[in-house]
Formats: structure tokens, C-alpha cells, sequence
């Protein structure tokens, strides 16, 4: 069987700084929910787990990644303590992966994180995550957990990274 390689990517790729409540987000967040009941059997929303406002400025933030205007990736923060950020959902369109937008997504939550003051982040993934586990710990994440036990043994893989914070 062969594979179609995945289409050239649009010529404008954007960041949106937006909220949980944005109509462009629902398709992200519903294909989330349906990847997250497949992989562990229970439902999870973004929009229905935290109040929209832990995403909202000042302490957090909701992006969406837009290629042409159409959302293909996203994620947020909230605040986990004074100085750290909780990366949640960080997630691609399935149409649209392995192309290194999980990384874009990344990469904009740590930069706005870091502008608000925050000098490190923090974040948990599924263990039935591989792909997720692997862009964390390429990003230079430091997991704080045994990498060479089973990830169903430990249950959610947590993360962390400390931060620059631009200077005026």
C-alpha cells in the first residue's frame, strides 16, 4: 500500500490569540475529545474541564494555528503557580500531522508564557501519548518521571522546562 505524501503547506501559516469559546476552535477541540475517548475511553474537553477565563490573559493564554485562515493546530496555558505556566491540549488536526506545527504550537505558548513573566512551564500527557512524549522531550523538556518504566505504569507524564524571559 502506498501513502499520498500530505499536501504543500499554505503559504501563510498564523498564530490567533483567541479564547476556548471561539467558533475556529471546535473542530480542533471536538477531534480532541474523540482522539482522547478512543485512546482512554472517557471524553475530555478543554472548554467543559476549566473555566474558559484560567485560559484568557492575564495568567493564561488559548493560541490556535491557522494555515490560510483554518485552524490546523492549538493549544493554551494556565497558571499553575507564581512562576509557572501549565501547558493543556496542545494539539493538530490529524489531516495536518507530522509536518511540525505541534512544535509551532509549542514553541508560541512558551514565547507568550515567558512575555506574561512566567519562567517555566509545566505539563502532563497521556501515556498512551508516544508522539506527545517524543515532542516534548525533543523540545527540551525534562521529564520527572522514570523514562524507562512503562508509561501505563506511571499513569499522565509530567514535564517541565524552565523558561528565558525576554528583557526589556
Amino acid at each position: 500500500m502506498t501513502t499520498t505524501p500530505p499536501p504543500p503547506w499554505p503559504a501563510r501559516l498564523t498564530i490567533r490569540r483567541t479564547t476556548v469559546a471561539d467558533p475556529l476552535a471546535r473542530p480542533l477541540l471536538d477531534e480532541l475529545t474523540h482522539e482522547y475517548s478512543t485512546r482512554y475511553a472517557r471524553p475530555v474537553d478543554l472548554s467543559r474541564e476549566y473555566p474558559a477565563e484560567e485560559f484568557a490573559p492575564p495568567g493564561g493564554a488559548f493560541l490556535l494555528l491557522l494555515a490560510d485562515g483554518a485552524p490546523v493546530a492549538g493549544g493554551a496555558y494556565r497558571r499553575y503557580d507564581a512562576r509557572t505556566a501549565e501547558l493543556k491540549r496542545i494539539w493538530t488536526h490529524s489531516a495536518h500531522r507530522r509536518r511540525g506545527l505541534g512544535r509551532r504550537v509549542l514553541a508560541a505558548l512558551e514565547e507568550d508564557a515567558a512575555a506574561r513573566g512566567y519562567s517555566r512551564v509545566y505539563l502532563t500527557t497521556g501515556p498512551r501519548q508516544p508522539e506527545a512524549k517524543g515532542l516534548y522531550l525533543a523540545a527540551g523538556y525534562r521529564p520527572l518521571f522514570d523514562l524507562s518504566v512503562p508509561p501505563e505504569s506511571i499513569g499522565p507524564l509530567p514535564f517541565v522546562k524552565h523558561l528565558e524571559i525576554p528583557r526589556p
